[in-house]
Formats: C-alpha cells, structure tokens, sequence
C-alpha cells in the first residue's frame, strides 16, 4: 500500500510521507526517526545538526538570485500519537503504519496514521530536498517528543535559529491560518492506600469494559462534545456502589494526556445474588448512554464478563472518595474565547485513570489560552481531588502562543490565499498546543504563522488526511517561499 500512497500528488512529499510511515516514532521513542532525518539532511549535503535536546536542524542556502530574501523557518516535530482499537495488534515501536487509500482521504488500519505531524515533516523535507522551488534561506526545524510534553522546543537555545519568520506546519484543518494558541498544563492527583483489605466471602468477580468512543485530540475535538470513557465509567460505578453493593478492585482507562479517552474498564466484586440485577444495571446504562450521545459517538458499548475473584479491593473509603472525586472534577470544554465565536479559550481532559500496586492515579491535561483562566481551571482541579485525600501535583507547564494580529507573515499568506484560492481564510486561535510559543521564548521575537491541510480525528485511530487539500497546501507553501 505504501506504493499507491507514492503515487499521490505531490509525489514528493507523499514519498517522504510514505517513507515515515515505515519508521516507528512514538513519543519517546524518537532514535529511529531521528537518525533517518539527520542521514537525509546529510545526503543532501545540507548543514545538519542534531542538539543537545535531540531535534532535528537542516539548513539549505537560498536559491540563485534570492540570497537577499528574508530567512524563513519551516518548524513541525517528528512523534505521532500511538493510538489503536483495543483488538489491533500493532507494537509502534516495531511495526511501521499501514497506510491506504479511502474515499479521497488517506487512513491506516485501525491505528492512528501519524499524519499529525508527518504531513509536515514530508512537506519540509520536500522543500530541502527540491532543485526547482525558489526561495530564500531556509531552515527546517524538526522537533522530538512535541506530543508528550514538548520536550524538543523547551531544549531550544538561543543562537540555534537565524530566521526571524517561522512557519509552523502542524496545524489541521485547511483554509485557517493560526495566530495563536492556547498554553497548558498536566495535573496527577494521587491516592495512596494498603493492599490488604478483603474479598467479602459470598462475592465473586465481574469485569465492566466500556468501548467504542470516538475519543480524538484532546484540544482540537474537545469542542465536539464527545464523551471520555473515565467520566462514563465512574458516572456508573457510584451508581453501582449505591445500588449493587459493588466494590471496587481495579480500573484502568485512557493512555494519552492529549487524547480523550476511548476505553475503560473496571474489575469489581458483588454478592453471588447481585449478579443479575448488575448485568441489567449494565444493558440499561448502555441503553442510556447510546441515547445520551446518539449523532455525537458511534455504537457505545458497555459489557460485564465474570472473571476470578482479585487478591484484594481498594479500601472502602479511598474507593469513594476516588469515584466522588472523578464525578465531581471537570472535564470537557470550560468556556468560550469571549468576543471570538466558536473558538474554545479553556478546557481540561481526565486523560487517564489507573489503579496500580497500593496507588491511583488520575491524570488531566487543562489547556488555555488565558493563562489566569489555566491557572483557575488547575486550582479548581486541584481543590477537588485535595478534598478527597489525593497528593495533587503539577507538572509540564507551557505558555500560550499570544496572537499578533499585526503580523506581516499573516497579511502576506492571507493575501496568497485570496489570490490563489478566491477567498479569505479565517485567521483563528487553536484550541491546541502548537509549539509556536516555546520556541519564540527560547529564541527570541519572530513572526510566526501555523497552517496545515485537513487531517480530521487526530489522535484516535480514525485520523485521516484528505489527499486534495494536500495538493492546496503544498501549492500555498510553495507560493509563499517565492513571495515572501
């Protein structure tokens, strides 16, 4: 399939697409990809540098007649999200992505395809490596672990980029030239508590299992309204432990801060008796829950299976005040950008429960695009979990992107857009981390632009990249190298 996917207009740039498709590059596994590009800067006999941080740095001179032009940063980093349907078997750190061709868009099979951001990457490795493009100085910048944590931009120093004008090529939806961005930050809240409390005699064991969410980018689609698998599940288990008699042994959802969760299970205990009323308890809630977010989600579906008694439960206490705590905390959308229609300013994102060895663990990524608003949204986080016992810590805080509405990259790109297209595209705020921000605090002030062609359902398993508005992309991109 990575032949057809070759074939695609532009060859370039889908060949170089293709090419990653067959490098594992999960967050923190980043040696391959890394090598890959460092040798094909190399063989292009270009100025390559690898930093202390890890990223990626390939410097092309300007073409014949255009030494003069203004230098011009091609950024987007080199990680995907390794997302699959719970039945793939798929190992992101072995197997390479699977992609193929589906009505006009291209897919992979049942895992995410890593075109968030490889589209990127293959368009900056396209331009390095063309003979016909004019176009000033150029340097591409390929950053490592930006899904994770953003670890390559915060490594950045000062003096490594000499280009004043960055183009950030991780954006997602095309016709949008994004300005701005919004900051965030990762909270844990943890409980602790002591192994041994008993089975009582009589129960026996039943795992729930909750599957088939959307899930998606846990800040490009929280403004969908789609449901996170950890507030569903915990939503049923204070039923449960009110009505069933339930007690609660393990659970587990989520893998990614920056992905809503599509999955989550729990392992609980009730009386040999309860058996039927909880299995009922079950087909009604996912009756429930189907009609609750019919034309959001696809089929929810949320089963029981008996399975052996567990070595011992969560502490009574601990086991409510985790579920009050989980019911209580805010996840989804916060509020609007005030003045600025449809855009989402703050959110946050219950990305993963757990339970471990005598430890829970619920992790959120709250996102901003006011920074006082992060800050509250963090505090209220906090105040609730602190009130049910759990050691809340912070960590991975990043700024915002603060918008430029004077920005000469963004008048010259808007104006290519009219010209080519016969239209304005919107200059928007994204609801996303964009390592925009970091990057201009570690170098220094520079005009910065972020655009993309349309990849939808980033982060999930169902992420796709229109092939045609590929097409548009690279020929903007293009233009604006000539013209800028």
């Amino acid at each position: 399939m990575a032949e057809i996917i070759r074939q695609l207009n532009p060859k370039t740039l889908w060949g170089y697409f293709s090419d990653l498709t067959q490098i594992p590059r999960p967050s923190g596994f980043m040696s391959p990809i890394q090598d890959f590009m460092f040798n094909f800067g190399m063989n292009l006999g270009l100025k390559t540098v690898k930093d202390q941080a890890g990223n990626i740095l390939i410097k092309k001179p300007a073409t014949a007649g255009m030494e003069d032009k203004p230098g011009i940063v091609l950024q987007a980093h080199l990680d995907m999200v390794p997302q699959k349907n719970n039945h793939v078997q798929h190992d992101f750190e072995k197997d390479p992505i699977c992609a193929r061709i589906e009505d006009g868009w291209v897919k992979a099979n049942e895992t995410t395809l890593g075109g968030d951001n490889g589209i990127g990457v293959a368009a900056a490795m396209a331009v390095l490596a063309s003979s016909e493009i004019k176009h000033g100085p150029i340097e591409a910048l390929f950053t490592i672990d930006e899904e994770t944590g953003m670890y390559g931009a915060f490594g950045l120093k000062a003096g490594e980029l000499d280009g004043r004008i960055l183009v950030n090529l991780d954006s997602e939806h095309e016709g949008d030239l994004f300005v701005g961005c919004a900051g965030g930050i990762n909270l844990t809240a943890e409980f602790e508590y002591e192994k041994n409390t008993p089975v009582p005699e009589g129960d026996i064991a039943v795992q729930l299992n909750l599957k088939g969410l959307k899930g998606g980018h846990s800040g490009l689609d929280i403004i969908l309204g789609r449901t996170n698998a950890n507030k569903l599940l915990f939503r049923f288990l204070k039923m449960a432990v009110s009505e069933n008699e339930v007690r609660l042994a393990s659970f587990g959802g989520g893998s990614l801060r920056n992905a809503i969760p599509r999955e989550a299970y729990a392992i609980v205990t009730i009386p040999e008796a309860g058996l039927a009323d909880l299995a009922e308890a079950v087909s009604d809630y996912e009756d429930q829950i189907n009609k609750e977010y019919k034309g959001i989600e696809n089929q929810l579906y949320f089963t029981i299976d008996q399975v052996d008694l567990p070595l011992g439960l969560i502490p009574e206490d601990v086991q409510d005040d985790v579920i009050n705590a989980i019911e209580a905390a805010h996840n989804g959308v916060f509020r609007m950008i005030p003045g600025i229609s449809g855009i989402v300013e703050t959110s946050s994102n219950l990305a993963i429960c757990e339970s471990k060895e005598g430890l829970i663990i619920c992790q959120f990524l709250i996102r901003s695009a006011t920074e006082s608003m992060k800050r509250y949204l963090a505090s209220s986080l906090q105040s609730c979990f602190s009130l049910a016992g759990a050691k809340v810590t912070e960590s991975g805080n990043y700024p915002g992107w603060q918008p430029n509405l004077e920005s000469p990259i963004k008048d010259l790109m808007v104006r290519i857009y009219e010209e080519k297209f016969g239209e304005k595209p919107n200059v928007n705020v994204i609801h996303a981390g964009l390592e925009c921000g970091i990057i201009q605090d570690a170098i220094g002030k520079m005009d910065m632009i972020s655009f993309g062609p349309n990849i939808s359902f980033p982060h999930s398993p169902d992420e796709k990249v229109e092939i045609a508005s590929v097409e548009r992309f690279w020929d903007y991109l293009t233009t604006l190298l000539v013209e800028i």
